[in-house]
């Protein structure tokens, strides 16, 4: 009996694996987003802070944070584009 436990650790463990493996890209696409989220929430506060005093807000809610997040750095300045272009 104790033979089969030792082979039933490995199977457990090339499982295990398998498992990890299958999962780990994307599990990496959400941290790259929620990364790139928060970088970009870190951008408007910045940029509301020093736009401040030219009357210049961008509002900080789930929509801008979310493109930022997906579009990354395209995203921040579409976001400005509209904010200057079309004044949402």
């Amino acid at each position: 009996m104790e033979n089969y436990s030792f082979l039933f650790c490995i199977v457990g463990i090339i499982l295990l694996f398998l498992v990890l493996k299958s999962f780990s890209k994307p599990i990496s696409k959400i941290i790259k987003l929620l990364i790139n989220s928060i970088l970009g929430a870190g951008f408007i506060y910045g940029a509301n802070y020093i736009g401040a005093g030219f009357n210049f807000h961008i509002g900080l809610n789930w929509i801008t944070i979310l493109s930022t997040g997906i579009l990354g750095i395209p995203g921040i300045v579409l976001i400005f584009f509209l904010k200057i272009f079309v004044a949402i």
